[in-house]
């Protein structure tokens, strides 16, 4: 195994803090998260600073770029449990001047009355789930605002925070390829510097899963409309100022996803809370952690065992080589030739020559990118990038 000491200071270091509930389960939703009537907030708030304290003794001095409350649905924390945590992080750690503190959101006016404590706390962007802006779809994708609910809420996060950032979904039941340009235009005139936009994905283990293998799951466009939407979204955006700097997101210049890019430029983050992942380096050798997923084993561990994991292993040369690869070459830049090849060694043909005779990548002195014609086929990319 190469020596991992500094490798991931590219990338630098973040945490991620799972709040694993929420008002209902969307149907399209293959995230850890749980419904339920009652939650002990005060209960939560001391778990989660636990974990702060214990990861930190394994981390002394990191400067801490990001954080990131994901979920679920963190909008539905109160506000003294995102103060207690960031205050836990800031006695943890040393934070960067710009650090980016990002809350996910549900667009409704409950959570919206929420958002003066959250920036009080430290949160300095919002990412909305808006998902749809007409009524039907919202309601066939089970999500429980209105367009009216998503833009009153809209308009209050962008009064109390600078950055925020919005979810659409597309390719949706019925969805043509006009209706979408019009809704992404409309979108955009919203957006304030940051949008993520997704295909649909029909997961297993999801309502739609379910529906979609007993063929009542009609409507979904195929390949050739999925492709059109691709392009048509390519297109709107770059027109209106926000560059594809990732598959799926589109940011203003200098508005990227600071958290994100921590991900997908190979950085360590810490994860915390129900099923939480992270990718932690230490004396040389990355790992991979994860928690139970059950909100109260979590809970139980943490109290009883003082720890909310239950895995950590090294990461192989072989599966760090392919996350490297299968996270950065997510962005338009894509990776660093130095780092792959100081990771890689001389272990791996990527049947690079071969993939740019096809203009699928392309290469300089210094990085090896996926082009234009090689991003709506990443995946694809990917597998004979590493030889699957």
């Amino acid at each position: 195994m190469p020596d991992l000491t500094d490798h991931w200071r590219d990338g630098g270091f973040g945490l991620y803090v799972h709040w694993p509930f929420c008002q209902s389960k969307c149907p399209y939703c293959d995230f850890n998260s749980h419904v339920v009537a009652q939650i002990d907030q005060n209960r939560w708030a001391e778990a989660y600073v636990s974990e702060i304290r214990r990861v930190a003794g394994e981390t002394p001095g990191r400067v801490m770029r990001s954080v990131f409350f994901g979920g679920g649905t963190p909008s539905l924390m109160e506000p003294f449990v995102v103060q207690a945590v960031l205050n836990a992080v800031r006695d943890a750690w040393p934070m960067a001047n710009d650090v980016e503190i990002t809350l996910e959101a549900n667009p409704t006016s409950v959570e919206a009355t929420r958002f003066a404590g959250y920036r009080d706390a430290g949160v300095n962007r919002v990412s909305m789930g808006v998902q749809a802006l007409n009524d039907p779809d919202l309601k066939a994708l089970g999500r429980l605002h209105s367009v009216a609910d998503a833009m009153a809420a809209f308009e209050v996060a962008r009064d109390v925070f600078d950055r925020v950032s919005f979810d659409l979904i597309y390719a949706r039941q019925g969805q043509t390829v006009e209706a979408w340009r019009d809704e992404l235009r409309q979108a955009l005139d919203m957006a304030v510097d940051h949008l993520s936009l997704y295909q649909l994905t029909i997961e297993d283990g999801t309502a739609f899963g379910d529906r979609f293998a007993a063929g009542r799951l009609r409507g979904l466009p195929d390949e050739d409309r999925s492709a059109d939407m691709w392009e048509v979204t390519q297109e709107v955006t770059a027109a209106a100022g926000f560059s594809s700097y990732e598959v799926s997101n589109h940011a203003k210049d200098g508005c990227e996803s600071r958290h994100n890019l921590i991900y997908w430029q190979g950085g360590d983050y810490v994860g915390i809370g129900p099923g939480a992942h992270g990718r932690v380096t230490l004396d040389g050798v990355r790992f991979a952690t994860e928690a139970p997923k059950a909100p109260l084993e979590w809970l139980r561990r943490v109290a009883t065992l003082q720890s909310g994991e239950d895995l950590r292993e090294p990461l192989t040369r072989e599966d760090h080589v392919a996350e490297f690869l299968m996270m950065g070459l997510r962005l338009r830049e894509g990776v660093r030739l130095d780092r792959l090849e100081a990771l890689a060694g001389d272990s791996f043909d990527f049947n690079i020559n071969a993939l740019r005779e096809i203009g699928m990548i392309e290469t300089d002195d210094r990085r090896l990118w996926v082009t234009e014609a090689g991003r709506p086929v990443l995946n694809a990319v990917l597998r004979r990038l590493l030889g699957a």
